[in-house]
C-alpha cells in the first residue's frame, strides 16, 4: 500500500510539471514553425524587392551614364565636327567619337557602347521598337536578342551569351543543349545637334549572360555578413526564361572557397516555379528546390521593353542551417526537460515518505467506513498545524454530518426533481427564443453584407465617374468651340459633330445613373403628385417594341384612382425595366399582366400599387436573393444594373418592392408607392424589399 501511495504522489506531483514542460516544448515548436517561418518568408520577400529595385537602378544608372557621356566636353567637341547634312560623314570625327566611347565603355563597365545613326537605328528591328518610344528622350529596358543579333552589335557578346544547359532535379529535361540568346539591359539616348535635330543615337548596355558583377552586388547588399546563420548561403539569380544565366548559386552545397566556387549557370528552375512565375506571371514566395538544395526563395517575373515576360529574378537563402538550428533548439529544450523531471522526481520521492504513515491510517479508516463500520480517525501523532491532522478532524466531522444529512438528501432529491422539470421547460423556451434570435441575426448579417457591397461599389463608381466626367466635359467644350470656330464651314461635318455631342450626352446620362449608387442624395430628381394610370399607359407605349418583338399578350387592369408623389421619368424608367424583363422571360405567345390599383389598409387608401406579372420561366430561390445586387444578371446581354437602379429609386421614395416567383410558373413584381413620399426617412439598405414564392 505504501508503495502505491508513494508512486501516486510521485505521479500526481510530476504530472503538472510534465504537462507544463511538454506544453512549453510544443508551444516553442509551434512558434518556431509558424512565426519563424513567416519571418523567413517576409525576409525573402523584402530581399526580392531589393533585387528588383537594384535591377531598375541598373537601367537608371545606364541612362545617367549615357547622359553624362553625351554632355561631356570631349564628346560634344567631336560631335560638333560631324556635318549631318553632308552625304559623306566626317570619318575623323567618327573615329574620335569611337575612341572616346571605347574608353568610356571600359571605364563605366558597359558591355557595349556605340554611336549609331538614325537610319541605322531605324533599320535595326530591335532599336526600331525603342525609337517609337523615345520621344526625343532616353529610354531603357530589358531586351532578349538572338545570337546573330548580338553578333551584329559585338562578336564578344555573342560568345559570352552562349551557355551550356544542364539537366536539373525537379525541372523538365532541356529541349536543347545550349542557350545562345542574350538578356540585355539596353539604353538608347538621342543626341541632338545645336538646332535640336536628332541624327545620331548613343546605344549602350550590359549583357546579363555570365555577368556575375550584378548578382554579386545584389547579394552583398541583401545578405551582408551577420544577416544569415552560419553556413547559410544567400544567393541571387537572373533567369532567361527558365535558365540561370547569371547567378551565385554554388554547384556544391557548402563550397570551401566562395571565390573559386563553380556557379550553377545553365541549370534550370523547377517546374512548379516555372508554372507560377513564367506562365502565370505571379510572384513565388515559398520553399523551392534550387539546383541541389532547398532554399527559402522569392521569384518574380522580368518583362522586356514590350511588356513580355522573358525571365525571372530570384533571391533566397539555404534552408538547412535554419532547420539545423531549429532541431538543436528542440534537443536543448528536451535535455532541460529530462533534467528537470529527474530532479523533481527525486525531491518528490524523498518528501513522500513523511506522508505515508498518516495517509495509510486514514486509508484504513476510510476502508472501514466503506464496509459499514462506524469509526473515526481521531488524533494522529502530528502537530496541530499539520495539514493531515486538519484533514483527519474534518473527515471525522464529515462522518458526523453525513448521518444527519442522509435524511435531508432524500427530501432534497424530491424537490430537485420538481426543479429539474421546471428548468427543463424554461430551457426549452429559451432554446426556441435563441433559434428565433439566430434566424434574425442571420437575416441582419445578410443585410449588412449587402450594404457593405453597395457602399464599396458606390465609392468605386464615384471615382470612375469623376475621372470620366472630366474628359467628357473637355470633349463637349472643344466640340462646341470647334463648331463655333468653323462657322459656316461646320456644315460639312455638322452631322459628325452632333453625333459626338450626342454620345457625350449619353456618357453623362450613364454616369449620372451610376452616381445614384454613391451619392443618391445629390441626384434625387424633384417629385410631384402624379396619377399612376397615365404613367403606366406611357410606359406601355414606350415598351411596345419589346412586347411586340417577343410576341406576348398584354393584359391591362388599371383601376388606380389615387395620386402619389414620384418623379415621372424615374418611375417610367422602373416600369419600363420591369416590363422589358418580363417580356424577355416569357416565351412566344405568353401573357403579361399590368395592374394598377389603390393600396388600402384598414379601409383607408394609403397609396397605389403597381404589379407586373408574367408567365415566364420564373426565378430560382438562389437567384431570387441576388436579383437586386449590382451587376448581377442571368441574361447574356444584361448589365445587372436595371433592377438595382429600380430598387434604389423606389427606396428613395420610401416605397416597397415585393417579388414572388416560381420556376416554370412565372414572376410577380409589386411596387407600393405612398401618397406622400417618405424620401426624408432613414431606411436600411433592403427595407421594404420582400421575396417570396408566387404560389404562396
Amino acid at each position: 500500500m505504501q508503495s502505491k501511495v508513494r508512486y501516486r504522489i510521485l505521479f500526481l506531483t510530476l504530472l503538472p510539471i510534465v504537462l507544463t514542460l511538454v506544453s512549453l516544448v510544443f508551444i516553442t515548436i509551434y512558434w518556431n514553425v509558424i512565426y519563424t517561418g513567416k519571418q523567413l518568408f517576409m525576409k525573402v520577400k523584402a530581399d526580392l524587392v531589393v533585387a528588383n529595385s537594384t535591377l531598375a537602378h541598373v537601367q537608371k544608372r545606364q541612362q545617367h551614364q549615357l547622359s553624362m557621356i553625351s554632355g561631356s566636353w570631349d564628346f560634344q567637341h567631336a560631335f560638333q565636327l560631324l556635318k549631318h547634312n553632308d552625304p559623306q560623314p566626317n570619318h575623323t570625327a567618327i573615329n574620335a567619337l569611337n575612341i572616346l566611347l571605347a574608353q568610356e565603355q571600359q571605364t563605366l563597365g558597359l558591355d557595349f557602347l556605340r554611336l549609331i545613326s538614325v537610319a541605322d537605328a531605324a533599320a535595326d528591328p530591335d532599336l526600331r521598337l525603342m525609337l517609337h518610344q523615345t520621344q526625343q528622350q532616353a529610354i531603357s529596358g530589358l531586351m532578349v536578342l538572338s545570337n546573330a543579333r548580338l553578333a551584329r552589335i559585338d562578336l564578344r557578346l555573342a560568345e559570352q551569351a552562349r551557355i551550356d544547359l544542364i539537366a536539373t532535379k525537379h525541372a523538365s529535361d532541356p529541349t536543347q543543349n545550349m542557350e545562345s540568346r542574350g538578356l540585355l539591359s539596353r539604353t538608347l539616348m538621342p543626341i541632338a545637334d545645336r538646332s535640336g535635330n536628332v541624327f545620331w543615337y548613343l546605344d549602350g548596355g550590359v549583357l546579363f549572360n555570365r555577368n556575375t558583377a550584378i548578382v554579386d552586388y545584389i547579394r552583398d547588399l541583401v545578405y551582408a555578413k551577420g544577416t544569415l546563420p552560419e553556413r547559410s548561403i544567400g544567393t541571387v539569380t537572373l533567369f532567361l526564361d527558365n535558365v540561370r544565366i547569371s547567378t551565385n548559386v554554388p554547384m556544391t552545397s557548402f563550397p570551401s572557397d566562395s571565390k573559386q566556387q563553380k556557379r550553377a549557370i545553365g541549370t534550370l528552375v523547377s517546374d512548379e516555379v516555372k508554372q507560377q512565375v513564367l506562365l502565370e506571371g505571379e510572384n513565388w514566395i515559398n520553399r523551392a528546390f534550387v539546383f541541389n538544395e532547398w532554399y527559402i526563395s522569392g521569384y518574380s517575373p522580368l518583362y522586356d521593353i514590350r511588356g513580355k515576360r522573358v525571365g525571372m529574378v530570384y533571391a533566397g537563402f539555404s534552408e538547412s542551417p535554419f532547420l539545423h538550428n531549429y532541431l538543436l533548439n528542440i534537443i536543448e529544450l528536451g535535455t532541460i526537460l529530462v533534467i528537470v523531471l529527474f530532479l523533481s522526481g527525486f525531491l518528490v520521492y524523498r518528501g513522500a515518505n513523511s506522508l505515508l504513515q498518516p495517509i495509510e491510517y486514514i486509508h484504513q479508516v476510510v476502508t472501514a467506513v466503506q464496509s459499514g463500520r462506524n469509526i473515526r480517525i481521531g488524533k494522529l501523532d502530528l502537530t496541530n498545524d499539520n495539514e493531515l491532522a486538519h484533514l483527519a478532524q474534518q473527515f471525522d466531522r464529515m462522518l458526523d454530518q453525513l448521518q444527519r444529512r442522509n435524511a435531508q438528501i432524500q427530501a432534497a432529491a424530491e424537490q430537485l426533481e420538481i426543479k429539474v422539470e421546471q428548468r427543463t421547460r424554461s430551457l426549452q423556451d429559451k432554446t426556441e427564443e435563441l433559434e428565433r434570435n439566430v434566424a434574425l441575426l442571420h437575416a441582419t448579417r445578410q443585410q449588412l453584407v449587402t450594404n457593405e457591397k453597395l457602399t464599396a461599389l458606390g465609392e468605386l463608381i464615384a471615382g470612375i465617374a469623376h475621372e470620366i466626367n472630366n474628359p467628357t466635359a473637355v470633349i463637349l467644350g472643344n466640340m462646341e468651340l470647334l463648331k463655333y470656330e468653323l462657322g459656316d464651314n461646320a456644315k460639312v461635318v455638322e452631322e459628325e459633330i452632333e453625333l459626338v455631342i450626342q454620345q457625350v450626352g449619353r456618357i453623362t446620362t450613364i454616369i449620372r445613373s451610376l452616381l445614384q449608387y454613391s451619392r443618391p442624395g445629390e441626384f434625387n430628381a424633384p417629385i410631384e403628385l402624379q396619377a399612376i394610370t397615365p404613367i403606366v399607359e406611357e410606359m406601355l407605349l414606350l415598351a411596345r417594341h419589346s412586347i411586340e418583338q417577343q410576341k406576348v399578350e398584354l393584359v391591362k387592369e388599371l383601376t388606380a384612382t389615387g395620386v402619389v408623389e414620384v418623379n415621372r421619368p424615374q418611375l417610367l424608367q422602373v416600369l419600363i425595366n420591369l416590363m422589358v424583363n418580363a417580356a424577355h422571360a416569357v416565351n412566344n405567345n405568353g401573357r403579361i399582366w399590368v395592374r394598377a390599383y389603390d393600396w388600402l389598409e384598414d379601409g383607408q387608401s394609403i397609396g397605389v400599387k403597381i404589379e407586373v406579372e408574367d408567365e415566364g420561366v420564373g426565378i430560382s430561390k438562389e437567384d431570387l436573393s441576388r436579383i437586386f445586387d449590382p451587376f448581377y444578371t442571368t441574361r447574356k446581354d444584361g448589365t445587372g444594373l436595371g433592377l438595382s437602379l429600380s430598387y434604389g429609386i423606389i427606396k428613395r421614395l420610401g416605397g416597397t418592392i415585393e417579388v414572388k416567383s416560381t420556376l416554370g410558373v412565372g414572376t410577380v413584381f409589386t411596387i407600393g408607392l405612398y401618397h406622400k413620399a417618405k424620401e426624408d426617412q432613414q431606411v436600411g439598405p433592403y427595407d421594404g424589399l420582400q421575396f417570396g414564392d408566387k404560389t404562396s
